[in-house]
């Protein structure tokens, strides 16, 4: 069973005022609940994309002036289209075909009839024109990719360098196209002559990025997290952030392109991991099965708090849910509080079975647009006094009472990082630790944003202010015999 990651397609307008990027007018031009992807622009007033309809990925083209997507350029029933580009003196745009057949080739579509015609019998993964005859590509041999440069005059090929990645540019005001080395352990910005073979490193690519564009000669941007980032090649200095973006919607930012005027900016990003989670809370209420699993990555991680694997793998959850379906008339799931930091989302779930009602906590750790891990939480033992324990120990916290806030903890009280990571143990380590911060932090704060009760364990999301300083940060305690034993914290 094979998923793609939702993604939508943002278009922004672009200024530079004295090298700093100012964006507005954000819009979603894809607006559409599937894969949406790969934008270049066919001009300073066409986005093209492709994007999913009908369980297939076709060509799309968005006008920028009438703000609609005017027109589907491509409709293949048996395969699907990826990363259109413009084809230079031609009316007529490129795109990967990946046939059901599991033929991958580049093919030329005609821009008034949609007619399709071969342009290299080799499996393309990703390209670019060089010339209105030279292509240059990444062809997939074994399992990478190879950068190839194409003349479709005389018909040659050749290999330039092996390992290479998705991104590849022409390089404004030279005759170079740049592309990613993954010859190293640390991937590099490379640049390409076509004509001569000739390389050079550029730069070293942030954080791992798959993708950049070029806004000028010397300006890279490139898309980490939730992040655009520069870099100027004629300058010593490191990559800089140069947009944040607080927006939920915009999450793993990949996939950018800048028009030829640099007054429009066009980037990838995830959808939300709240949306995602609450998609797989309505598929499995729907008894949408294959809509559920869909929402999984293929080695998803499903256990029980903290790591007692129940199973791996997105087949085996698709037997345990067939299986689980065909043995109940009707469940339903009610998320009824939800917690969120960063990519974890942590749930309480009222859940209904056959009339039965259960009770539990599910925290999804989201990674590439997929749940990668699923962790259950059960109200395996009850106990009255969890929460004003907690309670207790969140006072003397706010009031820096080390004695009253130590009181709260057993002697051998363990601290992990989530899922079971210790990181300190016993009270000695633990109160020499918050003494300090307490006598440190004349400002120290903390206020409880959302709770969770389930058995003997309290799911509190925090929000601290220390030194000036505020940051969000979610911990599991665990109370027996009236004493906090453990805490696990979530990042």
């Amino acid at each position: 069973m094979n998923s793609q990651v939702n993604t939508e397609v943002y278009l922004f307008d672009l200024k530079i005022n004295d090298e700093n990027l100012i964006l507005s007018n954000p819009k979603n031009i894809s607006n559409n609940e599937g894969y949406d992807n790969q934008p270049s622009f066919m001009d300073d007033n066409t986005v093209l994309f492709s994007s999913t309809r009908a369980d297939q990925t076709d060509i799309r083209r968005f006008n920028i002036e009438s703000g609609s997507t005017s027109s589907w350029i491509s409709n293949t029933p048996t395969g699907s289209e990826y990363s259109p580009l413009k084809i230079p003196g031609k009316n007529a745009v490129s795109a990967i075909r990946l046939d059901l057949d599991g033929l991958q080739r580049l093919y030329e579509y005609n821009l008034k009839s949609g007619e399709s015609t071969p342009i290299l019998e080799k499996k393309v993964g990703y390209h670019v024109w060089y010339s209105n005859h030279i292509l240059v590509s990444t062809v997939l041999v074994d399992n990478r990719m190879d950068l190839v440069v194409s003349n479709l005059i005389d018909g040659s090929n050749k290999t330039v360098q092996r390992n290479v990645g998705r991104s590849l540019s022409k390089i404004p005001n030279s005759n170079l196209v740049s592309y990613i080395s993954k010859k190293n352990t640390i991937w590099e910005i490379k640049s390409l002559d076509p004509d001569s073979g000739a390389t050079q490193k550029i730069a070293n690519v942030p954080e791992k990025s798959e993708d950049i564009c070029w806004l000028d000669a010397n300006t890279i941007l490139s898309g980490v997290g939730k992040s655009i980032v520069k870099f100027n090649t004629k300058s010593d200095e490191a990559w800089e952030s140069v947009i944040d973006f607080k927006l939920d919607e915009i999450n793993s930012i990949t996939r950018i392109a800048v028009n030829e005027s640099r007054n429009r900016l066009a980037f990838v990003a995830e959808e939300s991991p709240l949306r995602l989670i609450d998609r797989q809370v309505r598929t499995f209420n729907n008894r949408d099965l294959f809509g559920f699993v869909s929402c999984y990555a293929e080695d998803v991680l499903v256990q029980r708090f903290p790591n007692e694997t129940m199973y791996i793998g997105r087949q085996k959850m698709t037997e345990n849910y067939d299986r689980f379906y065909q043995n109940t008339k009707n469940a339903q799931v009610e998320v009824i509080k939800r917690i969120r930091i960063g990519n974890t989302v942590v749930d309480e779930e009222i859940s209904i079975v056959d009339g039965r009602k259960g009770h539990q906590v599910a925290i999804y750790e989201v990674k590439n647009g997929l749940i990668a891990s699923m962790t259950f939480i059960f109200p395996e033992r009850e106990t009255n006094d969890a929460e004003s324990i907690v309670q207790e120990q969140l006072d003397a916290y706010n009031s820096k009472d080390i004695d009253a806030f130590m009181a709260t903890y057993s002697e051998d009280v363990k601290l992990y990082n989530f899922p079971n990571e210790l990181s300190k143990q016993g009270q000695d380590k633990m109160k020499d630790g918050y003494s300090s911060f307490f006598k440190n932090t004349p400002d120290l704060n903390c206020e409880i944003k959302n709770r969770i009760v389930i058995g003997n364990k309290v799911i509190d999301e925090e929000f601290i202010t220390a030194n000036g300083n505020s940051f969000s940060a979610v911990a599991i305690y665990e109370v027996e015999n009236g004493k906090i034993t453990k805490v696990t914290f979530l990042e």
